[in-house]
């Protein structure tokens, strides 16, 4: 199994394999670990704002409940009593859930959603509900109806989105773990932008029933932590056939943490310059570039391919619309106007454009998973710029969308033709660029390849309260 590294003394630093060993082992209790987490919170959320709902009265109780039950001997695996965030769209009974939108304001499900059920299974500790970009429309994580998150490592900065507050309260150390969703790169990007660990699964690998929609051809969720051992242990948790989800396939589950140790030599790795590799900004040249080296040198190779990269919106559009249409004749004027305008694009569409577009997705994605035939790994930038400030966001909102786009450039092609699995580490000090390892639909994690490299280029600094104190807000 792989070695965690020494221990750092403050608690809300651990890693969650790190907190997860000394729980085991009764080093730690439970509620240590998430009365650490909600002081933490407490400090460093005001400034930050990545949460949307905290959750302190039950996540105490669910830590003392954990805390009993490891005394007893009964440990349920490595999320027991460890504080987890969960994104604000997806449903927990009795807390709730708002997708960072007036109109969901007062929104508190009945049943959990899929995930969650399999987390509380796992002994996890729900610490809060996070903020995000309106209805996960959109990638900056400007536009919400809770306030705009700012990045950790300098607040003059976005998180990326949409799934802006989990990357956040990680990055910041307000939680071991967290889960977002992704549906063209909102958990790769704010991952790299908030320096690290975050992992879009193999498309049907992880259940989505009881998360709120933006489109359900591309909509994904997964882990976002310090580490790529981290999001194994996360990933092992949540991942899983759900019958009762029709976009859930039957693929086999590893013991991805376990598959860690493997070598690279063998490991045939890709690299796909042409549209990924254009007009990159300096630094994210440079960064990708070292980053390259270090995998060519511990792995066979590096070989150059070609990514098949569809840019047609009209699936995404038309599904957002399916799911909006019936809230937007009755609360219209409680969206975000940005994320009203987005979602309208789709009203109207043909359905003959619809289907026709079904059919080519599905012929992309039998053909991008040819590439695997030769190559286990394809490696790209996660975003071709770095992250912008939100002051010059704010000083031009119509130009948002357009800036939104070129951060999300890299990270769709892997949600749209494909459906592979990528995780994006970040491979520098915030704002963060990052760099996205992406693994074949029916191997990614499957097979360690793709965990194994990007081990070799994860986040080994974390950003620590002096450095949060240190970046006050504009």
């Amino acid at each position: 199994m792989h070695k965690s590294s020494a221990l750092p003394t403050e608690l809300t630093s651990l890693t969650l394999a790190q907190a997860c060993s000394l729980l085991q082992k009764g080093a730690v209790s439970p509620v240590e670990l998430t009365q650490a987490c909600l002081r933490r919170i407490e400090r460093l959320d005001p400034a930050l704002n990545a949460f949307i709902t905290k959750t302190p009265e039950l996540a105490t109780e669910q830590a003392q409940a954990a805390e009993n039950e490891i005394r007893r001997g009964s440990w349920r695996g490595p999320l027991h009593g460890v504080p987890i965030a969960l994104k604000d769209l997806v449903d927990t009974a009795g807390v709730k859930t708002t997708a960072a939108s007036a109109v969901f304001e007062a929104r508190v499900p009945q049943q959990d959603a899929e995930v969650v059920r399999r987390l509380r299974n796992a002994g996890a500790v729900l610490i809060g509900k996070t903020n995000l970009h309106e209805f996960a429309y959109g990638g900056s994580g400007m536009v919400s109806h809770f306030g705009v998150t700012r990045n950790p490592w300098s607040q003059e900065h976005i998180t990326g989105g949409s799934s802006s507050g989990s990357a956040a309260a990680v990055a910041a150390g307000m939680c071991f773990g967290a889960l977002g969703s992704d549906t063209a790169g909102s958990i790769r990007l704010p991952a790299a932008l908030c320096g690290m660990v975050g992992l879009k699964p193999t498309y049907g690998l992880v259940s989505v029933r009881g998360v709120i929609p933006l489109a359900w051809s591309y909509d994904h969720l997964g882990p976002m932590t310090r580490t790529v051992e981290d999001a194994a242990i996360l990933l092992e948790s949540i991942a899983g056939y759900d019958p009762d989800d029709v976009n859930s396939r039957e693929l086999s589950v590893g013991r991805y943490r376990e598959q860690l140790d493997g070598g690279l030599k063998g490991i045939r790795a890709g690299v796909a310059r042409k549209f990924f590799f254009e007009d990159l900004d300096a630094e994210v040249q440079a960064l990708i570039e070292g980053a390259l080296k270090v995998v060519g040198e511990l792995t066979s190779g590096l070989r150059e391919i070609t990514v098949p990269v569809d840019n047609d919106r009209t699936v995404h559009v038309c599904e957002a619309w399916t799911y909006h249409a019936s809230l937007v004749a009755q609360n219209a004027d409680r969206y975000q106007p940005e994320t009203l305008r987005r979602i309208r694009s789709g009203e109207g569409k043909p359905a003959e454009a619809y289907i026709q577009k079904q059919r080519e997705l599905e012929m992309l994605r039998r053909s991008a998973a040819r590439i695997f035939e030769q190559l286990d790994v394809v490696i790209t930038p996660t975003s071709p710029v770095p992250a912008p400030t939100i002051s010059e966001l704010q000083q031009n909102p119509g130009d948002l969308r357009r800036r939104e786009l070129i951060l999300l450039r890299n990270t769709r092609p892997f949600n749209v033709p494909s459906g592979w699995g990528a995780l994006a580490v970040c491979a520098c000090v915030a704002p963060c660029t990052g760099v996205c390892a992406c693994g074949a639909a029916e191997i990614c994690w499957e097979h360690a390849p793709t965990a194994n490299a990007t081990m070799a280029m994860e986040p080994r600094r974390f950003a620590t309260e002096s450095d949060i104190s240190a970046n006050p807000r504009e």
